[in-house]
């Protein structure tokens, strides 16, 4: 164990390893060349088929550049700016075909990355406007991601996706969606969410919505501390009564750390961690929106040290260039983590799925923990394979 400790993973073993993703946005994860491809199958003549600017807005039709222009548009430092890059994702994402192939290549493209347990989020009212109804929205997008988790078997490749249905926090259909999550549950829906900017549009806004899902023993996490700070994170918990906290990463401010490296908790950060409230922490993300100022400097540091219940999450795979790999990736680079601190990560997100604890401790027991197990048994062998052979005399004594 000595020797494999000495050791950081590498990015073919961190992609390897069984990973459980919390916070993935489904109409942050396109691919570049399906948002180009469903773009000209919506407007045929809006892209000009020499690679020039489209007619109908899309800024690039190379998928390559279209990729490296999500990702600077996103890197603006703003989560107002952030979440403009939106518009051309939803955009392509009105209609039947558009919806399940996009569901059915995020599960795919998880599952390619390692992820064993995805719950992927996404706001039904945002995909009405050919005029789909939000059942069907609903249904579709699950028979997408039950369509990816097939062709991911074929290949070998094992992945379990759940949908959270979202509602966007300056809108008024909180309620209305809250109830189409409970209607689907256990039917691919595993919880409710709320999105959106933060700032003015506090989340005890929809308390109605959280009063029906308490109601009806229904989970949910809510977007806060973001962008946001305290009074976010507070009314999420103590007002609405989420399960988790979408982000969360500003309770970093009720934690004040001594010159002498002491830390002492407010009453906030101390209840959060006592009661073991997962935080779905994105680091990339929070680089993008100004949450944080680097990976270094990223609160996922000092929180992991204090035990806080951290997972780690892309929130948006196509503007952040990202995936749970290029996460973990980072983490390791800047923290010097290793398979353990990898693993602990991943039993934390397992831990806070919203599937039966039955079926969490199943995945953690069989799927995850084992999947680590043999990542660290690797190094034996590589220890063994450069080991020189005894020469002739020394088997002759």
């Amino acid at each position: 164990m000595t020797s494999e400790l000495s050791n950081l993973p590498t990015a073919e073993q961190i992609r390897r390893a069984p990973k459980v993703l919390l916070h993935d946005h489904l109409d942050g994860g396109l691919r570049p060349g399906t948002v180009v491809d469903l773009a000209r199958e919506i407007v045929p003549h809006s892209l000009d088929g020499v690679g020039g600017a489209p007619i109908a807005g899309l800024p690039e039709t190379d998928p390559e550049k279209l990729g490296i222009w999500f990702r600077e548009a996103a890197d603006s430092g703003s989560l107002e700016r952030y979440l403009e890059t939106f518009a051309h994702t939803c955009a392509v994402m009105q209609t039947r075909e558009g919806l399940f192939r996009v569901a059915a290549e995020c599960a795919e493209d998880l599952a390619a990355d390692g992820v064993v347990y995805a719950e992927v989020r996404y706001a039904p009212e945002q995909h009405l406007e050919s005029g789909l109804r939000l059942e069907e929205v609903v249904e579709i997008v699950n028979e997408g991601f039950r369509e990816g988790e097939r062709r991911a078997r074929e290949r070998g490749q094992r992945i379990r996706v759940g949908a959270l249905l979202t509602a966007m926090r300056h809108a008024a259909r909180a309620l209305e969606i809250a109830e189409l999550a409970n209607r689907y549950r256990d039917l691919g829906v595993v919880g409710f969410d709320i999105a959106g900017a933060e700032a003015g549009f506090p989340p005890t806004r929809h308390l109605d919505a959280f009063e029906y899902l308490k109601r009806e023993n229904n989970h949910f996490t809510i977007h806060a501390g973001e962008a946001f700070g305290l009074p976010s994170i507070w009314q999420a918990l103590q007002w609405c009564g989420a399960d988790r906290l979408g982000h969360g990463v500003r309770i970093i401010d009720d934690i004040e750390v001594a010159d002498d490296g002491s830390v002492t908790l407010g009453r906030l950060a101390s209840y959060v961690r006592d009661k073991r409230i997962p935080l779905e922490l994105c680091p990339t993300s929070n680089l993008q929106t100004g949450a944080a100022t680097s990976y270094a400097e990223h609160p996922i540091g000092l929180l992991r040290r204090l035990q806080f219940r951290c997972t780690v999450n892309t929130d948006n795979r196509l503007m952040g260039d990202t995936s749970m790999s290029r996460e973990f990736e980072h983490l390791v680079k800047t923290f010097r983590y290793t398979l353990d601190d990898l693993q602990w990560f991943t039993v934390n997100g397992m831990k806070s799925a919203f599937l039966p604890f039955d079926e969490r401790l199943a995945m953690i027991n069989d799927v995850i923990k084992p999947g680590y197990a043999e990542l660290r048994s690797e190094w034996l062998f590589r220890q063994s394979a450069t080991t020189p052979a005894p020469s002739r005399e020394s088997d002759a004594e």
